[in-house]
């Protein structure tokens, strides 16, 4: 069972303009594919990316880490990023690009002050994420084209996943050769990041292979590999993080393969990373992490399986699609996708419980 701190109300204003901001990255993102919805807005369909890396996972990311460290100034990492989707949303992009860049900045600041207090290399890896961040939003804040930002932002995400992986979820021993491998691979992902500005094509190649790379890293050390054979809320986040390996490595294959990605396998890549596996990691850690976040409890139910089902059933035609170039293919998909990640928040909610609730944790 966890055992979450008493409700602080103040935490909930945050998280939702987080999910409002997932509410319209997803609105976005049919929009961008060419479904017949209203736009709301002018620039909304051009702000899918953003509102997705930066005001849904920027603001939950800074947010679990304020709520962690329990000072009222690492705060403003979360807000900004919320605020950075809000001014996306109506119509002010460039600000909200602003915004969002003085969130990642404050985010270095926050995981700065992490590492004094606990100089471990988790903590490193989760500081360089939020410097790549940083730096990804300084291009895209002056100009650069999003398709040649988001290997920052992908890296950006995979850093913060795999650095709390390395806390979290209590991996077994490495070795000496298997942390400088795991450092060999993470200096190419940020190589690749801030080479794919310059050199879309090669900078992409140098991103995949890295990835690629690290799902089988994280497929050695993690120790998924033996908890799924466990029950309850521990076997399930250990199909997550499995399930979201296997995402890892098709999109970084794609990446490696495609090079100069356009097109449905540009869609394709970007999904199986963002998709497959940032919310693999997102559905496997919301029954321990919100609760931490939020002060509530959270029970387990084996309907959190439906959503994850959904989610990998429907990317998978996702990515079919994109690679096939299959564009009603790709429209369907998306519908799918929207609809997973809409039941992930409709159980998420119905498995809150105000009085203390049993189910094992475990990651």
């Amino acid at each position: 069972m966890s055992s979450p701190a008493r409700p602080n109300p103040a935490r909930f204003p945050l998280l939702l303009l987080g999910i409002f901001s997932l509410l319209a990255a997803m609105w976005a993102g049919m929009l961008r594919i060419g479904l017949a919805l209203p736009p709301l807005s002018p620039t909304l369909s051009g702000g899918h990316g953003p509102l997705m890396i930066a005001g849904f996972l920027g603001t939950v990311i800074g947010l679990e880490r304020a709520v962690a460290m329990g000072r009222l100034w690492m705060f403003a990492a979360p807000a900004l990023a919320a605020a950075g989707g809000l001014l996306i949303i109506f119509g002010a992009p460039q600000l909200g690009a602003m915004s969002v860049t003085l969130s990642s900045a404050a985010l270095i600041l926050v995981f700065t002050q992490i590492v004094r207090v606990q100089p471990a290399l988790f903590n490193y890896i989760l500081t360089l994420a939020a410097a790549v961040w940083l730096g990804g939003n300084l291009f895209w804040l002056f100009g650069t084209p999003i398709t040649h930002v988001v290997p920052a932002w992908a890296t950006f995400l995979v850093l913060t996943i795999a650095g709390e992986r390395l806390e979290l979820a209590r991996l077994v021993q490495i070795s000496r050769g298997g942390t400088a491998a795991l450092l060999a691979i993470l200096t190419a992902l940020v190589a690749g990041a801030f080479l794919a500005p310059f050199d879309y094509s090669q900078g992409w190649r140098v991103t995949g292979l890295s990835l690629a790379s690290l799902s089988l890293w994280l497929l050695r050390w993690d120790i998924a590999r033996r908890t799924v054979r466990a029950r309850g809320l521990t076997r399930f986040i250990a199909f997550c993080m499995l399930l979201g390996y296997f995402w890892l490595l098709a999109g970084g294959l794609i990446a490696l393969r495609y090079g100069f990605l356009y097109g449905g396998a540009y869609d394709a890549a970007l999904h199986a990373v963002f998709l497959g596996f940032v919310f693999s990691m997102i559905f496997g850690h919301a029954p321990v992490i919100f609760p931490a976040v939020l002060g509530v409890r959270m029970e387990f139910s084996p309907s959190f399986y439906s959503h994850l089902l959904l989610l990998h059933l429907s990317l998978l035609l996702r990515v079919g699609a994109g690679l096939a170039e299959w564009l009603p293919g790709r429209q369907r998909a998306i519908v799918l996708n929207v609809l997973a990640l809409l039941l992930f928040l409709l159980n998420t909610v119905r498995s809150v419980r105000r009085r203390p609730a049993h189910f094992r944790q475990g990651l």
